[in-house]
């Protein structure tokens, strides 16, 4: 980490030049975008006039987050094939999206998740459940990314202190906030599809170098992996991280649902279904992510066993959390540290890094402040009586506090690895709204109860249980380190908490007294399958 740290220092004008062109033009894009952002259904969904493409990058840049390309390379460079697991999960996981959700999503809803659930409920409990945990799985979301922003910027400019680290966050939080506030959906959407193509770009050049470097030939590159880890064959064996024990056997396994079931019910993703003009498009889109994701996550296998076998042990271990890996990478393909080659390809890498983590977080501030101000404000504050004009200024004002909250906490989540976060939003959206979003979809019975009981009991057990586990306390990666109340073992909830989101789905609409109105349920399933009356 300080030997990329001085290289990087010595190159420090090229970086920060590659970062300011970055910046700025995504800046430019976004005025632009904010000078034709009109109305509510501009603000939330772009106008809905991107094509199935364009949406397909979009959702590919939410997606490719810098968890995908910085935690994961780092977790395969560190654990080796239970590294490779966090992409085999994140790419099953679009199945999921794509047999249940973007179709009838797209048909039932308008600008967000809330839309459907509340379709056939009583409006302002089951909004006020969605709406809470919109913005709790966006935070979680928003602290890998501010995490992965932190450390990466903070190294690059040869600033190491925890003051510097934190001044770097904020500058990034106070971007996001902007691409939201003055883009809306059409400036966010086209930001993410520039990153979409330059994180391509940029993983499949590091992709090839490393490829050459072993003649093309994936044996040598797994073997030589294997070798320089210090763990021999276990290296490409299942069971180095997750399974020394029972516990981390657990753990594995609770990480493999909450990653599958997670993509699904993530706001960020779904609210994308509504920025196309009918539901074939947002199927369409579906499809080309998965391609484009699919081919990532791919690389992702190159770039983890090229960090492992290239960079080496000792230099990856510097940075527990394993985040600096692809840069690190990145400076030793471009001819290694303190060559004007390895600085141009470590400034290029870090850009597109940069480029990811705004990209994402804008698309998560907006996801969490468009369900503030369409469903808390508008529907449950106002009871529906809010102007367009009002909804989307109180929009703007959830971005600037929400933007605030994610910076609060990101300074204190910087030890942990940006794919282990991300993985615990998952947790939280396959435990709080899949349940919800699935029974309200596809259960004639569901009612109000059932859907708020749901909502709250995913959502409280997966929180609850993080906040006991060892991702916050016992040990010296955790959040408070110096404190001991990790009595809930398993690093991810969702092996617990997505089971409770459903049964107290069914539990609570078995005990309600209410029933459950057939002919909105009839209004809804035709509307999910054909788009008749849709948006």
């Amino acid at each position: 980490m300080t030997q990329l740290a001085t290289s990087a220092g010595d190159h420090r004008t090229l970086i920060m030049s590659l970062f300011g062109v970055f910046v700025l033009a995504t800046l430019g894009i976004t005025l632009w975008a904010g000078r034709s952002t009109r109305d509510a259904a501009d603000f939330y969904a772009g106008g809905r006039g991107f094509t199935g493409f364009q949406n397909g990058l979009a959702i590919s840049g939410d997606y490719m987050s810098a968890a995908s390309f910085l935690g994961i390379t780092g977790a395969i460079a560190l654990s080796g094939y239970d590294g490779f697991l966090y992409s085999i999960g994140f790419l099953v996981a679009w199945l999921v999206a794509l047999l249940l959700v973007a179709e009838p999503l797209r048909n039932s809803g308008r600008y967000t998740m809330a839309d459907v659930l509340a379709f056939r409920m009583r409006q302002r409990p089951v909004r006020t459940a969605a709406g809470i945990s919109t913005i709790v799985v966006s935070i979680f979301y928003l602290l890998a990314q501010m995490v992965g922003a932190g450390s990466l910027v903070a190294l690059l400019l040869g600033a190491q202190s925890d003051a510097a680290k934190r001044w770097t966050i904020v500058a990034v939080g106070a971007l996001m906030v902007l691409y939201v506030v003055i883009g809306g959906m059409k400036g966010t959407t086209w930001v993410q599809i520039i990153k979409a193509v330059l994180l391509i770009a940029g993983a499949g050049l590091m992709t090839v170098l490393v490829l050459a470097k072993f003649h093309f030939n994936l044996s040598e590159l797994l073997g030589s992996a294997a070798k320089a880890s210090g763990s021999g064959d276990k290296f490409l064996q299942p069971g180095l991280k997750y399974g020394t024990n029972g516990t981390t056997k657990l753990n594995f396994l609770s990480l493999g649902i909450a990653l599958v079931l997670g993509t699904a019910a993530l706001p960020h993703i779904l609210v994308r279904f509504y920025t196309v003009p009918t539901a074939r498009t947002a199927r369409k889109s579906v499809l080309w992510s998965i391609g484009i994701i699919g081919v990532f996550y791919l690389m992702t296998l190159a770039l983890g066993f090229g960090a492992a076998a290239l960079v080496g042990r000792t230099a990856l271990a510097a940075d527990k959390s394993g985040n600096t890996a692809a840069p690190l990478l990145a400076e030793h393909l471009g001819g290694g540290a303190g060559t004007t080659g390895g600085a141009v390809l470590l400034a290029v890498i870090s850009a597109v890094a940069f480029a990811t983590i705004l990209a994402v977080v804008a698309g998560l501030t907006l996801a969490s402040s468009s369900s503030f101000a369409h469903d808390l404000y508008a529907n449950v504050i106002r009871r529906g009586k809010a102007t367009e004009k009002e909804e989307v200024a109180s929009a703007k004002l959830a971005a600037v506090a929400i933007g605030a909250v994610a910076i609060l906490l990101s300074i204190f989540a910087d030890k942990l690895n940006a794919a282990a976060l991300v993985a615990l939003a998952f947790a939280v959206a396959a435990s709080a709204n899949l349940p919800t979003l699935l029974y309200s979809l596809f259960w004639k019975r569901f009612n109000t109860t059932g859907a708020v009981a749901s909502t709250y009991a995913g959502l409280i057990t997966s929180v609850g249980l993080v906040v006991f586990s060892p991702v916050v306390s016992g040990n010296a990666k955790a959040l408070v380190p110096g404190a001991s109340f990790d009595w809930f073992p398993l690093e991810n909830p969702g092996l617990i908490s997505i089971p409770v989101g459903f049964l107290a789905g069914v539990i609570g609409t078995y005990l309600a007294r209410e029933k459950a109105d057939p002919a909105k349920y009839a209004e809804l399933e035709v509307r999910s399958l054909t788009g008749l009356g849709a948006h």
